[in-house]
């Protein structure tokens, strides 16, 4: 069975991070192991939330680990808690990155052309230099902008959406997605690019009038789990972006409008039946 590594925080209330890969990634039939950034009551869209930040444990954590010679095919980070953890961890791609695995980025900071609370345009910059040590990154369009001082707007023509992957992969790593990308009004997507093979790729699925909060994190645990059940990038995206828009869908038929998050546990049988095939 192979092994990865996912490291963000634990939000206990509101189905984000680690409480979505942990479920999601082992049902796809990878042993996922864990490193707790921080644990927070709720996710941070929620008001008064609680905040306790683990960061004195990761190089604990790192060290036994290396002493019991564990080792991962993927190393998959997202919600980081502060720079001092982006510091962590690039110690922790030394110690663990090996010819024979991957590193998978999901800089998670913000969304809809603002940062979440508690980051800034320092924190951006420095988790564009953890980028740098990555194999494939995964950010959103706000994210990718505030790492490469871009202005943000709205409507991006193919074009642009072109030149900002080539600029992800010029900092370093072999293959950026971007999500949030569309190009028509009723279409909503991912688009890649592949620097080894010079190829852009894009997959769209019909818009759902409605926004809730985690499934940037239910994409990127799918698509690194799809890419581990031996999927080309290609496929995994289309493994990514169908499970997310079933689970959408699942969440607006209850007409549910809140933000605590998609019912993706209705769809894992999909899932699973989506990567048997």
């Amino acid at each position: 069975m192979k092994r990865l590594v996912t490291i963000q925080d634990i939000s206990c209330i509101g189905k984000c991070s680690l409480t979505v890969a942990l479920p999601i990634i082992s049902a796809m039939g990878i042993e996922t192991a864990v490193i707790p950034t921080a644990v927070l009551s709720t996710h941070t869209m929620f008001k008064k939330f609680t905040f306790r930040d683990l960061s004195s444990d990761i190089p604990k954590i790192a060290k036994h680990w290396k002493e019991e010679n564990m080792k991962f095919e993927a190393i998959y980070t997202g919600y980081l808690g502060s720079i001092e953890q982006i510091d962590m961890l690039k110690n922790f791609f030394k110690q663990f990155k090996t010819n024979d695995n991957f590193i998978f980025i999901d800089p998670v900071m913000g969304d809809n052309g603002k940062l979440y609370t508690g980051f800034n345009q320092e924190f951006a910059l420095e988790m564009k230099n953890l980028c740098k040590m990555g194999d494939v990154v995964v950010p959103n369009l706000t994210e990718a902008c505030y790492m490469l001082e871009r202005e943000y707007k709205e409507k991006y023509t193919e074009k642009e959406i072109k030149e900002i992957l080539i600029e992800l992969t010029n900092l370093g790593p072999k293959k950026a997605i971007l999500t949030g990308v569309s190009f028509k009004e009723n279409d909503l997507g991912v688009m890649s690019y592949n620097k080894e093979t010079n190829q852009f790729f894009t997959y769209f699925k019909e818009k759902i009038p409605v926004k809730y909060h985690g499934t940037g994190d239910i994409f990127s645990s799918t698509l690194i789990g799809a890419m581990l059940n031996n999927n080309s990038l290609e496929e995994s995206l289309k493994i990514a972006v169908d499970y997310v828009w079933e689970t959408i869908l699942d969440t607006y038929k209850e007409k549910k409008e809140d933000a605590y998050g998609v019912n993706f546990e209705n769809k894992i049988p999909y899932l699973i039946n989506r990567i048997k095939k």
